[in-house]
């Protein structure tokens, strides 16, 4: 059997029987491979010790690399062929991006010693003989990580890069503002990273918890570290996209540049950043002033991150600044609009005809359909089923990712022994009979699901130990929803899946994640007396 996580369309295994990479053996290197090349000599040469020496792509004992047309036609850019005989490899794909695809498969198939940074002694590198096709149902396989609650420095961000790479995602939402702290140098406006990238202390817990971590948290990233994030994102097939929250989860920005708050409704001077979870009332000013000043943003971010789509928030926009506003209530009677839902859909809108001048798309959370939807937004559908369902028939363009299943701070198992237990139970088995296009659709409705994304918040996951905590095992089986194409969610063959996984926790221990064991948290992964908000029962399937 063939143990590889995203489970590919079809393998057959050629008897008990292997090819051996060797001293010996070469890459040869076709029309579109070299991005590919360069990161199997560069990966799998350090785990294994071997040279994989440029070679004729005519000789036995050699991994080819090529891209071919007719894989395009029948499996599509990112979908590859396999081809493991006794005299070497023949790696296919429809494209750059399916053929990297395929390494990831290539380097799974070679054991989980091939995903160490250095060669252990003793090793032998052997692959099955293998006949494999393999093609992912989702053009978006994404995952969001919240670097605006907890910072995670630049080398964490490559780290996650490099495992969605080995998972076979391909989008990565970069939450990068909110309430707790604003993460991107903008040039133009240099208190954003002096006032707005730090605070002077943070809950620990809960937001009802009674513990503070008394010390500053904060950081960011300068404009060339976003550079590299992108170009070391690109290289390896993901696109990076960004997301800037406006008008609600700001209170970073107010903080560092007090005009952009409602200044008629409160003392914005006196505002610093929020040291606390939960959603600020806090919110941007619907003015000339915060347009220019968020558009001036923009522009920088745009110059920065090549990706069709920009996530500009859009969610949890509390309201009752603007109501108690002289400014914001006499904009919305200078633009004809009924209260403030409709204001919230006119500062989207905005952004969304700037963006869309510029050749982008603007994409934004469910909250974004209240008021009416932007003309060409796209919608992140979080607060379950219903607000994709919603836009999927208005025409418009969804990524699902609904809380009840895919939002991995969501806690994985009942019981007092689970880190600051958050939200519903899900474990591996529910995030693996997860179903991203909801029933009913009709074929035409369904179309508008880009794909879908699982979602990793940071409010309680205090460092990289904690976020791959309860990232993983679960981003396995996500990643397997998102790439493969199951069968619904009740005939899914869970029991198969945990078979592979005997071997995939192999390949994680080997990459270094500290994930969640089967039989529960290893005792330095809880955390005993820190509260949580745990929610009993099953979740709405709403």
């Amino acid at each position: 059997m063939v143990d590889v996580i995203p489970a590919p369309l079809d393998a057959t295994a050629d008897g008990n029987d292997s090819f051996e990479l060797g001293p010996d053996t070469g890459l040869a290197a076709g029309e579109g491979a070299a991005g590919t090349e360069r990161w199997l000599r560069g990966t799998l040469g350090a785990a294994t010790g071997l040279p994989l020496a440029p070679r004729d792509a005519g000789a036995d004992d050699v991994v080819r690399l090529s891209t071919d047309p007719q894989v395009t036609r029948e499996l599509g850019e990112e979908g590859y062929r396999l081809t493991v005989e006794r005299t070497g490899v023949h790696l296919v794909g429809g494209g750059p991006a399916g053929l990297f695809w395929g390494a990831q498969t290539l380097r799974q198939l070679l054991g989980p010693d091939a995903h160490r940074r250095a060669p252990l002694p003793g090793g032998r590198w052997r692959l099955p003989l293998v006949h494999l096709r393999d093609s992912p149902r989702f053009g978006w396989r994404g995952l969001l990580l919240d670097v605006a609650r907890h910072f995670m420095p630049k080398e964490g961000v490559l780290r996650y890069l490099d495992l969605m790479a080995a998972h076979k995602l391909n989008v990565f939402h970069f939450h990068l503002t909110d309430d707790q702290g604003w993460r991107i140098e903008i040039e133009r406006y240099p208190k954003l990273t002096e006032i707005a990238s730090w605070r002077t202390r943070s809950k620990f817990g809960h937001r009802a918890s009674p513990l503070w971590e008394e010390k500053p948290h904060g950081g960011y990233y300068t404009q060339d570290d976003i550079r590299e994030i992108v170009a070391y994102a690109a290289e390896r097939h993901i696109t990076v996209v960004p997301e800037i929250d406006v008008p609600g989860h700001s209170q970073a920005a107010i903080a560092a540049y007090p005009e952009l708050g409602n200044s008629d409704a409160v003392d914005t001077t006196a505002l610093s950043v929020l040291d606390t979870w939960g959603i600020s009332s806090n919110v941007l000013a619907p003015t000339d002033t915060t347009l220019r000043f968020y558009e001036g943003v923009f522009e920088e971010v745009l110059e920065l991150f090549p990706s069709r789509y920009i996530h500009v928030g859009g969610d949890e926009c509390r309201k009752e600044q603007w109501s108690e506003s002289v400014t914001a209530k006499t904009r919305i009677a200078d633009l004809g609009l009924t209260d403030e839902e409709e204001l919230q859909s006119w500062f989207i809108g905005h952004f969304d005809a700037w963006l869309t001048a510029r050749g982008r798309r603007l994409i934004g959370w469910d909250e974004i359909l209240e008021g009416g939807l932007a003309k060409n937004a796209a919608v992140s559908s979080w607060r379950g089923y219903a607000g994709g369902v919603t836009a999927a028939r208005a025409g418009h363009d969804v990524v699902m990712c609904p809380e009840q299943y895919v939002y991995l701070d969501h806690r994985q198992a009942p019981g007092e022994d689970e880190p600051v237990p958050i939200g519903f139970v899900r474990t591996l088995e529910d995030v693996y009979r997860f179903e991203p296009v909801p029933a009913g659709l009709t074929d035409a409705e369904a179309g508008h699901i880009l794909g879908t994304q699982a979602n990793v918040w940071t409010e309680v996951l205090e460092d990289s130990a904690r976020v791959d905590y309860q990232t993983f095992p679960r981003l396995a089986a996500f990643a397997e929803v998102a790439w493969s194409r199951l069968p619904g969610p009740a005939e899914r063959d869970f029991a198969d899946f945990e078979r592979r996984m005997a071997t995939h926790y192999r390949r994680l221990d080997a990459l270094g994640v500290a994930y969640r064991p089967p039989a529960g948290p290893r005792p330095w992964q809880r955390r005993p007396g820190v509260l949580g908000r745990p929610i009993e029962g099953p979740p709405p399937n709403r």
